[in-house]
């Protein structure tokens, strides 16, 4: 019944079709609401090939880290009593491909926000960060639950990164250029990701926009390489917050 499903998802969830349907009628299903809709063979690079290659490398590599997503999941299950106490996971409501909200799937790191919403222009809050949770986010262990997604088809592998989804409102509306990063999948990591690294305000994401829309005009198998074995570096070498 699984594998049925995944075979559904397969094709329902834009691995093949869709993905070919819209970079040839360069449309975008964003919501009109949002702004404007981007024409997508305006802004995109890399070949129909590329793209539905690496939606199938996306898929494949996702399913042979199920295993490890399960293992770390029964490992935290036993040390986040002692020093990460709460829920085993965390989901948030993000901005994804054509301003689509969708929940994005983590190992949680930090404890409960006391009280409020954090503001898009504001600071992360390290306080509430927990011992565990901070090992998590150097080892990018956190991030893991996200290959769920990926099979999903709510992100790739390599990408933009997406913002709260209530953040990314507030972006779309004071930086320019930033509903043109929505035409893609967001992805785990990418090129702002390895040469912009972590930001929180708007200055920050400014910065991260032109290094998203980099990536998605120059898209292709060997940006994509280089940028898959330099989030492999990033992972080994624990560079990073």
């Amino acid at each position: 019944m699984l594998i049925l499903k995944i075979i559904f998802n397969f094709w329902q969830l834009d691995i093949l079709g869709a993905a070919l349907f819209d970079y040839i009628t360069a449309s975008s299903r964003a919501d009109s609401n949002l702004g404007p809709r981007v024409p997508v063979k305006s802004v995109t690079g890399g070949s129909p090939g590329f793209w539905i290659a690496k939606r199938l490398f996306d898929v494949c590599l996702s399913l042979l880290l199920l295993p490890l997503l399960m293992l770390f999941s029964l490992i935290l299950v036993l040390l986040n009593p002692f020093w990460n106490r709460g829920a085993l996971f965390y989901t948030q409501i993000r901005m994804g491909r054509d301003c689509v909200p969708f929940a994005a799937i983590k190992f949680r790191t930090m404890r409960p926000l006391s009280g409020g919403k954090r503001g898009y222009n504001d600071p992360i809050e390290d306080d509430r960060i927990t011992m565990l949770g901070r090992a998590m986010r150097k080892s990018r262990i956190d991030e893991l639950p996200q290959i769920i997604n990926v099979l999903k088809g709510d992100m790739s592998l390599i990408g933009p990164r997406p913002d709260c989804y209530e953040h990314a409102i507030e972006y779309l509306r004071i930086i320019p250029d930033y509903r043109a990063r929505h035409i893609v999948r967001p992805g785990i990591s990418g090129l702002a990701q390895i040469t912009v690294g972590y930001v929180d305000n708007v200055d920050g994401t400014a910065r991260k926009v032109a290094a998203d829309l980099s990536y998605i005009a120059d898209a292709g198998f060997r940006l994509e390489a280089r940028l898959f074995v330099g989030t492999l570096r990033t992972i080994v070498t624990c560079v990073g917050a």
